[in-house]
């Protein structure tokens, strides 16, 4: 074998074992830190087409929980489906026109948020009905111009009761129910869920690294805290925001 074959070899060896000190450690570290994993939506972000937040991703039995399937009438009488909000981040709440008690509240802060968010044209909200019986596109219509709805991607809607219920319950795990019992007939949760411009639901995570899931929507962040003591997550809800609109 010829010296020049000899030095070819160690040539080779020599960049193999760079390699070997330089990336290993930060494959190793990557997978250590989990981020690097199977799930489609995250290997997006590996692959460069976008950078990924430190917000979690909705995980339920290690696969990424995204918004269902959805078709209902909006405010303005135009059929609305998931596919409407796809490349917009966006909170979806579910309320109905009548309600006295935690409706009002819920979305004067969302009205603060729309405001916080003015010509982001890739921000909405969406907010389905649990009363849609009684709350029609026309009624929806009066109740976004009287509590100020502004933003085009903010669509108030109406439809099937089944969908709707099982849309809230299943989909979004987030509890509504007829009550007889209860103020205004209906109970439902005062949470917002929060979701990101690929239809994945997000959130911020806990002191002790776990996701929070969903974003209280009562109290406002003049209040600071809600009726039971805990502190307000609007202002958490919109930094969050910020966040996934960089994504």
């Amino acid at each position: 074998m010829s010296k020049k074959t000899n030095y070819s070899y160690i040539g080779i060896a020599f960049i193999i074992l760079v390699f070997g000190i330089i990336f290993v450690p930060k494959i190793v570290d990557r997978i250590s830190n989990n981020d690097v994993t199977r799930d489609e939506s995250r290997s997006d972000f590996a692959n460069g087409k976008t950078k990924l937040s430190d917000l979690a991703f909705i995980e339920i039995n290690g696969v990424a929980k995204k918004v269902p399937d959805f078709s209902f009438t909006d405010q303005n009488g135009k059929n609305i489906t998931n596919k409407d909000y796809e490349g917009k981040v966006y909170v979806v709440e579910f309320f109905f026109t009548t309600c006295p008690t935690i409706c009002p509240r819920m979305n004067a802060n969302l009205i603060q948020v729309q405001n916080a968010f003015k010509g982001f044209e890739n921000f909405g909200v969406a907010s389905f009905t649990i009363n849609p019986d009684y709350d029609t596109t026309e009624i929806l219509k009066e109740y976004a111009e009287k509590y100020g709805v502004t933003n085009p991607n903010w669509h108030l809607m109406t439809g099937d009761k089944d969908a709707i219920y099982k849309l809230s319950n299943e989909g979004f795990n987030l509890y509504t129910a007829e009550e007889e019992d209860a103020a205004g007939g209906f109970e439902h949760s005062g949470n917002f869920a929060l979701i990101d411009k690929n239809g994945f639901i997000r959130s911020r995570k806990d002191e002790f690294g776990n996701p929070i899931i969903y974003y209280r929507g009562i109290a406002s962040e003049t209040e600071k805290v809600d009726d039971d003591g805990a502190p307000e997550e609007i202002s958490a809800l919109k930094e969050d925001i910020k966040k996934l609109l960089s994504e």
